[in-house]
Order: C-alpha cells, then sequence, then structure tokens
C-alpha cells in the first residue's frame, strides 16, 4: 500500500512538473493583416508584441503576418472565428454584418472632428463596442483611426448637386452603400484592387478613402481632385479568437489587454506621420485638394440622419449614438 501511494505521489509529482513545463513554454500568437509590413497596423501589432513579451518574461509574443499571407479579410475572420488563427485587424466595415456595434463608428458625419473622434473612440464609448464583438465570438483588442474618408473625382465634390447621379465605388457594405444613395449618387461596390481601373476606364466617377489609400493605391492618376468631405471616419479593428482567448489565464488576458491599449499612442503617431505624406504625395502628384472650409457640411449631415437611425435600430445602439454626439 504504502508502495502505491508513493507511487501515486510521484506520478502526480511527475504530471505538475509537466504542467508547469507546458504553462511555462513560450507562446506565439499569430496576428494576420492585408496590409504590408511596414504598415502602422503591422508596425502597432508588432510593437504590442513587444509590449506583451516584456510583460510576460518572454513567454507569449506576437507574430505578425501581413501582405494577405494568411487569406483575405474575410478568410480571416473566418479562421479566428473557429480558433485556427488568434488575431487580426480589420477594418470595422468587415464586421458589420455580424456585430451591430461596428456599425456605429461609419455612421456618416458622426464625428465632429478627430479630437472627437479620439476623445470618443480611444474611451469609454470605444470600451463599449469593443466590447460588442464578443457575442459573435471575438474579443475587441483595439480601435485603430484611419483618418477621414472622402470623397474623389475628377470635378470637386462640395455640395449635394455636385455628387447628384455620379457613379461612386463604396466598400461592399450596406452602410456605405445607404449613405451614397442618400447623397442622391450611385453607391458601386466594387473591390478595391479594381478601383484603379474602374475610374480610368469610366466605370465609375467617383471613390472615397483616406489620403493613404489615395495615395498607396494612385487613384490620384485618374480622379485627381480630392474633396474634403470628411464623411466617415470608420476606424481599424483589432480583434482575438474568443475560442484561444478561453483557454488563456487571467493573467494572460490581462497582459494582452494591456498590451493592446498601449499599442494605440504608438499606432496614431505612425498613422499621423503616414497620413500627412501621402497627403503631401499626392499633391506632389498633380492631385487638387478641395479643403473641408469648402464643403457644405450642414446639407451633407442633413441628408444622412436617416441612415443613422436605420443603421442604429435598437434602443441601446440609439443611445450609444447619442452618447457619441454629446461627448465634449
Amino acid at each position: 500500500m504504502k508502495l502505491s501511494l508513493n507511487r501515486l505521489a510521484t506520478a502526480l509529482a511527475i504530471a505538475a512538473l509537466a504542467c508547469a513545463t507546458l504553462s511555462a513554454e513560450a507562446r506565439t500568437f499569430r496576428s494576420a493583416d492585408v496590409h504590408n509590413k511596414d504598415f502602422p497596423t503591422n508596425k502597432a501589432v508588432a510593437y504590442m508584441g513587444e509590449q506583451l513579451s516584456k510583460a510576460t518574461g518572454g513567454k507569449d509574443s506576437i507574430k505578425v503576418f501581413g501582405d494577405s499571407a494568411l487569406g483575405s479579410e474575410k478568410d480571416t475572420i473566418e479562421q479566428v472565428k473557429i480558433g485556427a488563427l488568434d488575431m487580426v485587424r480589420v477594418n470595422f466595415a468587415a464586421f458589420n454584418g455580424i456585430v451591430p456595434e461596428s456599425v456605429l463608428p461609419a455612421l456618416p458625419f458622426l464625428f465632429r472632428d478627430m479630437d472627437h473622434f479620439r476623445k470618443t473612440m480611444y474611451g469609454p464609448q470605444g470600451d463599449k463596442i469593443l466590447a460588442g464583438f464578443e457575442k459573435a465570438g471575438f474579443i475587441g483588442l483595439a480601435i485603430y483611426e484611419s483618418g477621414a474618408r472622402s470623397m474623389y473625382a475628377k470635378k470637386p465634390i462640395k455640395s449635394l448637386a455636385d455628387i447628384k447621379g455620379m457613379k461612386v465605388r463604396v466598400q461592399p457594405s450596406d452602410l456605405f452603400v445607404g449613405m451614397v444613395s442618400a447623397m442622391g449618387a450611385s453607391p458601386t461596390p466594387m473591390p478595391y484592387n479594381e478601383v484603379y481601373t474602374g475610374l480610368k476606364t469610366g466605370l465609375i466617377d467617383a471613390a472615397e478613402n483616406n489620403y493613404p489609400s489615395y495615395d498607396e493605391a494612385k487613384h490620384f492618376e485618374s480622379a485627381p481632385v480630392y474633396s474634403e468631405t470628411m464623411h466617415s471616419m470608420s476606424p481599424e479593428v483589432l480583434v482575438f479568437s474568443k475560442k484561444t482567448w478561453d483557454t488563456l489565464s487571467k493573467e494572460e488576458q490581462a497582459a494582452i489587454r494591456k498590451a493592446a491599449k498601449d499599442s494605440v499612442p504608438y499606432y496614431v503617431k505612425l498613422w499621423e506621420a503616414q497620413e500627412k505624406a501621402a497627403r503631401a504625395d499626392v499633391v506632389k502628384g498633380g492631385a487638387t485638394i478641395v479643403p473641408a472650409a469648402q464643403i457644405d457640411r450642414a446639407a451633407f449631415v442633413q441628408v444622412e440622419k436617416p441612415v443613422w437611425d436605420k443603421f442604429s435600430p435598437t434602443p441601446e445602439l440609439k443611445a450609444l449614438v447619442q452618447e457619441i454626439v454629446n461627448a465634449k
């Protein structure tokens, strides 16, 4: 009996040692992105990985896969959902169909300016939106701004009359389709990589995006007038697989959340520098900028109010929209 007890004690000790060894092993979380390795989002997640490694004594880290190496945004979201991939960075629009809260930051003309965006999206309202991802099987970790999206075409777009009837490329998103329709234009959903040819051949009359995308894709060559309508500040979101998350200790979860939050100010500096450089590049390339002060913003805001109502259909969503609007 004594021998059996000794064997049992030995077995338990070996099992405990094995578990301790397993938990002490370094773990590398994989994160996907469609942008190249030098894009601000990838650099920010890499920075997050450095902070996480420091916080866990080298136990946990993050490896970033850019350039769509692990698939398209749709593919990688599905991989994160089932736990085959740990993290992904995408635009909020990619979640519009499955996370109701993800629609709110993209509502047209919701934010007065970038200061208003930062106060809310990097504050309590942003945290509430991130919390909404858990119901869909994701852990919302961080919001990364992506500037203001504006219209560009061969002519200035200063008023509703200027855009009326134009064929405008939009993301495959019901919200963006509704937004452009409300302006009196004809929304044309189209993959991003087809926009350059669409503008060049006249398949579309205009498109909308931020300065870095306008520059990177050389859209200014076919649509040389960039009108600062600043109609949407739809940001990026970094999410973690809930399936993987639930296997982590509370300490690991807390370390990941903190590292993600700490990556935001680092990202903002990178983004601001890229946005400034992109604006200078497109002007050098021949683009004309129509400043926001010349846009009839009040008229655009007025026609978009029904879009707000349609895409924030519940009392809870409407209350959160009003909370964002009221923030000073």
